[in-house]
């Protein structure tokens, strides 16, 4: 078939003409721009040529050349394409292989018109505010946000942040599930109650869980709640999670940490948008957005089948990463006089300075546990400071193994090797005490003993 237009925005590609006419109907019929059809998968990348399409919907299975291999094509030389495939079973395997060549998301056969027309629109608009949000990429600065104002109580100075911020500005106005990520301790969840507090749903709730802490058995009397007598003692109606931010927004920390039994229960809600009270039989619908955070790379989780490829579709419409610490350098100063200030307020005496040796070892720290860490650091440093002034003498334990100069690399470490020193560190001061750790750290306990396991730190390092 020849392209019907070539200022389509859609381009969808299928060996059965019958199937193009129909997914261009639905399309149509939901007022969607009209999309170009094409049935030979050879003329697709000269078509491409002469009309780079927003959106792709690409069938797997068809002659000459498959559609993961266009997909690869596609994602090669047009990168901002949101590429969606259609496979006729909903396998594991397939979404994996597709994640890993760039696919945004994919559609089972026989398929469902509602499902269809929502995928697309949801494209559309992940299109549009990529195209945004690349506009202040290449020239980054806080001048140019729209709101200023929602962003004042943040501390952030350096450029990098003016990304995470367009970033929120652009998706906050929508519905869309995202994925924060970022290391431990780099203010995930402030970004989370950002995107809720510039969204429609400001008024409503805003409820954060970790998703570390659940177990089998406390998952769905948490989440979905329970009916009075649902079990021994359950003495009264309970309202979940999901119940509680309902209008709202609910934010999912640690998500890679969930078991994987347990993901499939929290995306049946996802798809459905309802769930049932244990003990009860009548269904409840729900309103809630879902923000996810996760400190691990979500995407090699999914390719190592941790994490389900269909959860991590219907979660990562779209993604912020928050830069670490190290990172954002300009930031390191602004930060260490804000939790100056901060625990400062309740010292007998007020410290007002910090001395400019102690700056330029702040500056030259890689700060493994990010913001958290300084935060704590600078707690530590009050109350040990004697005079108006905070000095070096305040941190003795402040690794400077990173401050030589530009040319000085000698006995620099790797981010895992400093990464594994400050966490024996803390869990020697410790005696052990993971739990402790974890606080200091900024980290919950299941990452911790996670990177004991890691790095092989045996008990009697701890002594």
């Amino acid at each position: 078939m020849k392209p019907v237009s070539d200022a389509s925005p859609i381009l969808i590609v299928d060996d059965d003409a019958g199937l193009l006419l129909s997914i261009k109907a639905t399309l149509l019929s939901a007022d969607l721009p009209e999309p170009d059809v094409v049935s030979d998968s050879r003329l697709v990348m000269d078509m491409f040529r002469q009309n780079p399409y927003r959106i792709v919907i690409l069938d797997l299975v068809m002659p000459h050349i498959n559609g993961m291999e266009l997909l690869e094509k596609i994602r090669a030389e047009f990168p901002n394409t949101v590429c969606l495939i259609v496979t006729a079973t909903d396998e594991v395997s397939t979404a994996i292989q597709a994640i890993k060549l760039g696919a945004s998301d994919y559609l089972v056969k026989p398929i469902d018109g509602e499902n269809l027309v929502t995928i697309v629109q949801r494209s559309l608009e992940r299109y549009n505010i990529r195209q945004d949000v690349e506009r202040f990429a290449s020239n980054r600065s806080f001048s140019n946000l729209t709101h200023p104002e929602a962003f004042q109580g943040i501390v952030a100075e350096d450029e990098s942040m003016s990304l995470v911020f367009h970033q929120i500005e652009a998706v906050a106005p929508t519905d869309y599930s995202v994925i924060v990520t970022g290391e431990s301790g780099t203010g995930k969840e402030l970004m989370a109650r950002m995107i809720h507090k510039m969204s429609r749903r400001a008024s409503a709730p805003f409820i954060a869980v970790n998703m570390a802490a659940f177990t089998k058995t406390l998952f769905e009397d948490d989440f979905f709640g329970h009916a009075k007598g649902a079990y021994t003692h359950a003495v009264a109606d309970k309202k979940g999670f999901f119940e509680e931010a309902h209008g709202g927004t609910l934010f999912l920390d640690e998500i890679s940490e969930l078991d994987m039994s347990l993901q499939g229960k929290l995306l049946r809600v996802l798809q459905e948008k309802e769930f049932y009270r244990l003990g009860s039989t009548s269904s409840r619908q729900i309103d809630v957005r879902i923000l996810a955070a996760t400190n691990r790379d979500i995407l090699e989780e999914v390719k190592q089948e941790r994490f389900r490829a269909d959860l991590f579709y219907r979660l990562s419409m779209y993604t912020i990463r928050i830069p670490p610490l190290r990172e954002r350098k300009k930031d390191i100063l602004p930060l260490a006089r804000h939790f100056m200030e901060m625990y400062g307020k309740s010292m007998p005496e007020r410290i007002e300075a910090i001395a400019p040796d102690l700056e330029q070892k702040l500056l030259n720290y890689p700060f493994p546990g990010n913001i958290r860490e300084l935060e704590n650091m600078m707690a530590s440093a009050l109350l040990l400071e004697k005079s108006r002034t905070l000095t070096a003498d305040s941190l003795p334990g402040l690794n400077t193994s990173g401050s030589g100069g530009a040319g000085d690399v000698q006995g620099l470490l790797t981010l895992d090797e400093l990464e594994k020193q400050h966490i024996l560190r803390v869990l020697q001061e410790t005696g052990g005490n993971r739990i402790k750790a974890a606080r200091i750290l900024g980290i919950n306990t299941a990452t911790v003993y996670r990177k004991i396991e890691k790095y092989k730190i045996s008990d009697k390092f701890l002594k």
